[in-house]
């Protein structure tokens, strides 16, 4: 069975990193959406709480309340879920007092009904499409949803932000995304003489634009020890903060000519002694790594052969003959390849490879 180890301790360090460069000019949301990154989000959220940050985000309603119940958390922080909501998880927004995304009149009216019928307030955060595409109300429409907001009775307007679609590098469309945010949230705040928390940076906004920083950030890929892009222009020292690792179970030699897992996609050159490893794309190792990745034993890198199966992967240790039964292989982290050279090699990103470690692989905080 595969283990990942977490280390708390390069979390805080990547985390010390970023607050360090914002020198208290915002605050920080950690983003702990999708079990954060698949580490663990009630565990990093206690980790980053533990050095002062107080705001985290969330991909939905289900994730808000998991980190809220889960009994991690001393203090009282902010969770704001990024969807917009349907009208039956409305109450359960009020019943645990998560931050609300709006991004349209009509669930903002039904938002308001509800609070309003249990004399309640939600706090909302407005999401504007600037350009992602994604989520979002477009900017023309943005100062009418802003305005009903505040005249209604059940929801507090706490907050504004925008999601940029290509910000690992400083360039135009990033810069039209944060004038056209800002040009919205400055005609807002004049008309209605009050000022909201407005975040727009991410992990590439963080490192490439730094007036995009506003009154809060929200890292997500450089908490967990990765930069957003190899292109990025400015760097931090981060650390991953995730290792998986595996065992091997098996140890076999095999003559020249033995071809190995399905559709016999590997043929041995030459004498060989194979390892099978506990680990397959059942745990997030994905079949695209196939015959094309190495894993690390005692330090030594060895070549992964074979499709990979659901549950194992095979190894060519050629003739060496010290690697044995229980031994401990490392398939990404910082004792071997990092989640973006297996990335690179799967032809995906270090975001989908460190998600992609299944709830089956064990999770060890270090």
């Amino acid at each position: 069975m595969a283990e990942a180890l977490v280390s708390l301790e390069n979390l805080r360090h990547n985390a010390c990193l970023i607050l360090s460069r914002l020198k208290g000019k915002a605050r920080v949301m950690g983003i702990v959406k999708a079990n954060a990154y698949g580490h663990n989000a009630r565990k990093v959220s206690s980790a980053l709480e533990s050095i002062g940050i107080r705001d985290f985000g969330v991909a939905n309603i289900h994730e808000a309340v998991e980190l809220k119940t889960g009994g991690e958390l001393k203090t009282r922080p902010t969770i704001l879920a990024f969807s917009s909501p349907l009208a039956s998880q409305i109450e359960t927004y009020l019943h645990h007092d998560i931050d609300m995304t709006l991004c349209d009149i009509e669930t903002m009216e039904t938002a308001d009904a509800v609070a309003s019928a249990n004399d309640r307030t939600i706090n909302v955060h407005v999401k504007v499409d600037t350009g992602m595409g994604r989520l979002g109300i477009r900017p023309s429409s943005a100062m009418e949803l802003l305005r009903r907001i505040d005249s209604s009775r059940g929801l507090r307007l706490k907050g504004i932000y925008t999601h940029f679609a290509e910000s690992s590098l400083p360039g135009r469309y990033t810069d039209v995304q944060l004038s056209e945010f800002r040009a919205l949230t400055s005609e807002y705040e004049h008309a209605a003489s009050k000022t909201l928390c407005k975040h727009a940076a991410n992990s590439g906004a963080i490192l490439s634009s730094r007036d995009s920083w506003l009154d809060m950030v929200r890292p997500g890929i450089l908490l967990y020890g990765y930069h957003p892009s190899e292109n990025t222009p400015s760097r931090l020292d981060v650390r991953p903060v995730m290792q998986v690792e595996a065992r091997v179970i098996f140890v076999k030699e095999i003559p020249a000519g033995t071809t190995i897992s399905y559709n016999r996609t590997w043929t041995a050159p030459g004498p060989r002694r194979i390892a099978t490893v506990s680990a397959g794309y059942a745990d997030g190792y994905c079949r695209s790594l196939s015959n094309k990745s190495t894993v690390m034993i005692h330090g030594k890198p060895f070549r992964q052969v074979g499709t990979v199966t659901m549950d194992q992967i095979m190894v060519d240790l050629g003739e060496d003959p010290e690697v044995k039964k229980g031994d401990r292989v490392v398939l990404f982290g910082w004792d071997g390849l990092s989640a973006d050279s297996i990335a690179g090699i799967a032809g995906t990103i270090s975001y989908e490879t460190l998600c992609s470690v299944s709830s089956r692989v064990k999770r060890i905080f270090i």
